[in-house]
């Protein structure tokens, strides 16, 4: 569905892989999908450097005793999935050995999430909530995989990860709520959002918008999709306030970290823009996106990066 969203979120947009906007939708009751960022699509290195989510929705994932922490209304379709996300962040002299005073710190995260979207057709709404556990630190392995990439590309070799953020822990607590505002038959919609994310990961809050044109998809419905092709842009643009970013500041429980942002370097104000294509039918899930940042620290610079999401049902 290419839609206009007015999105408030105290965000787990920005643990980096978004997979759960409507924009994204896959409706299927049973699923796969490979979610992966890197910002080698917008020619950089540094950073957001890379980002994987590997997505699982199946009806017997119902039985997970995580979904009794969800929020959902009785009147809702629910769909269950779980995941496994890992996020790499690299300063812009990742090549060096020594820190980096003034760009940000070699930062590494992995968890795995359970999450449901449950959807509301006779009010418009879309429910997403979602709980993360994992590790940030040298056991979310982002220097073996950085430096296995560089190999195969034959890319220069990233030397500072020994300064990277030490292992903490990553939880997370995510609630959100999307709502149709305006439907022009199959071609534009217009939507607005809420989201809450807690954790020790990122805290922040969102508000934006988002939009787009084409043969939508309708992730405000229940059912499957249809069979016919969907083929649809969208544009976010949004305003993120943050409040906590450990892949900056470091783990909220362990301080021991060689070197972190200080709050007061920060930026609590930041601007992002997220636009793309969506192909997709019954059976198989594209879509490619772009996005672009202002800096999250005063001596930062602009972010950007590009991500492909693959599915299929089943």
């Amino acid at each position: 569905m290419v839609s206009f969203s007015l999105l408030l979120c105290s965000t787990s947009f920005a643990q980096k892989v978004d997979h759960l906007s409507s924009y994204s939708d896959f409706k299927n009751e049973k699923y796969f999908r490979l979610n992966y960022d890197n910002d080698l699509f917008s020619g950089t290195d540094q950073n957001y450097t890379q980002g994987f989510n590997f997505e699982l929705v199946a009806p017997f994932l119902i039985d997970n005793p995580i979904n009794h922490l969800f929020f959902k209304q009785d009147e809702c379709s629910v769909r269950y999935g779980i995941s496994l996300e890992h996020n790499a962040f690299t300063p812009a002299d990742f090549e060096k050995p020594e820190i980096q005073v003034g760009d940000r710190p070699f930062a590494a995260a992995i968890y795995l999430k359970s999450f449901i979207i449950a959807v509301n057709p006779e009010r418009g709404g879309r429910f997403t909530s979602s709980i993360s556990i994992g590790i940030i630190g040298p056991a979310a392995f982002g220097e073996e995989m950085q430096t296995g990439i560089h190999q195969v590309t034959g890319s220069q070799m990233p030397m500072g990860w020994q300064n990277q953020i030490r292992n903490d822990l990553v939880l997370t607590y995510q609630a959100g709520y999307e709502k149709k505002l305006i439907r022009i038959k199959d071609f534009l919609s217009f939507n607005a959002q809420a989201n809450l994310l807690l954790g020790t990961l990122f805290t922040k809050a969102l508000l934006g918008l988002n939009g787009g044109f084409g043969i939508l998809n309708t992730p405000f419905e229940i059912g499957s999709s249809s069979g016919k092709l969907k083929l649809y842009a969208f544009v976010n643009p949004l305003v993120n306030f943050v409040g906590y970013d450990a892949t900056l500041q470091g783990g909220v429980f362990n301080k021991s970290s060689p070197y972190t942002i200080a709050a007061s370097d920060t930026e609590r104000i930041i601007g992002e823009l997220n636009y793309g294509i969506v192909l997709q039918s019954r059976s198989f899930f594209l879509q490619y996106s772009r996005t672009t940042t202002t800096r999250e620290f005063t001596t930062g610079d602009i972010v950007k990066w590009g991500g492909l999401k693959a599915g299929f049902s089943f």
